[in-house]
C-alpha cells in the first residue's frame, strides 16, 4: 500500500453541535461561524444540531455521532461555562476514551490574554471517542474563533507538523503511515 502524501491536505467530515437554552436555528451565530470556518478550511459539514442544556439529550446525540462511520470530528459550542444550567462538560466527559488535556489548558491560556481571570470559568475540553475527535468550547463567537483559528483548524490539517490529529480519527487516510 502506498504511503499517504503528508504534504497534502485531507478534508475531514465534521459535525457541529450548539448547546443553548436561548438560541434557535435562526440566531445560532456561533454555530453558523463554526460551519463557515470549517468549510472555509475545506472540511465537510456532515451534521448539525442545536440542543438545550440537557446532558442526556447531549449524550444521545453525541453517542450517535461517535458511532457514525461518517463523522470524524465534532465541534461543540456552548454549555461549557461555570453556570448551574450548563452541562456540556458533564455530558461529554464520560463518553471520551482519551482526554486531550492540552486543548483546555491552551484555550484558557489564550483566553486569559483577552479576558483575564474570567478564563478560569471556561470548561473547554477535548478528547477522542471511538476514533471521533470532539472539541467543546464556549458559545461566544470570540471563543469559537479563538479555538478554531489558533488550536483546532491547525490540528485538523494533515500538513501541520510535527504532529496533528488527522491520523487519529476514524477512516483517516493517514492511518496506514503510522503518522
Amino acid at each position: 500500500m502506498p504511503k499517504p502524501d503528508l504534504s497534502r491536505f485531507y478534508p475531514l467530515n465534521i459535525a457541529v453541535l450548539t448547546v443553548s437554552d436561548s438560541r434557535t436555528s435562526a440566531n445560532d451565530s456561533s454555530g453558523d461561524l463554526l460551519c463557515q470556518l470549517l468549510q472555509s478550511a475545506d472540511h465537510q459539514l456532515v451534521a448539525r444540531s442545536l440542543l438545550p442544556n440537557n446532558k442526556y439529550q447531549l449524550r444521545a446525540t453525541l453517542s450517535q455521532w461517535i458511532t457514525s462511520d461518517n463523522i470524524q470530528v465534532v465541534l461543540i459550542n456552548g454549555g461549557t461555562g461555570f453556570h448551574h444550567t450548563n452541562c456540556t462538560v458533564e455530558a461529554l466527559t464520560p463518553l471520551l476514551d482519551t482526554l486531550v488535556p492540552g486543548f483546555g489548558e491552551l484555550f484558557r491560556q489564550l483566553s486569559f490574554n483577552q479576558l483575564g481571570s474570567a478564563a478560569l470559568q471556561s470548561g473547554a475540553v477535548a478528547g477522542l471517542a471511538n476514533g471521533t475527535l470532539l472539541f467543546a468550547m464556549p458559545g461566544s463567537g470570540g471563543a469559537c474563533t479563538l479555538a478554531m483559528q489558533q488550536l483546532i483548524l491547525p490540528q485538523l490539517d494533515s500538513k501541520t507538523g510535527p504532529c496533528n490529529f488527522v491520523a487519529h480519527v476514524k477512516n483517516s487516510p493517514l492511518k496506514s503511515c503510522g503518522a
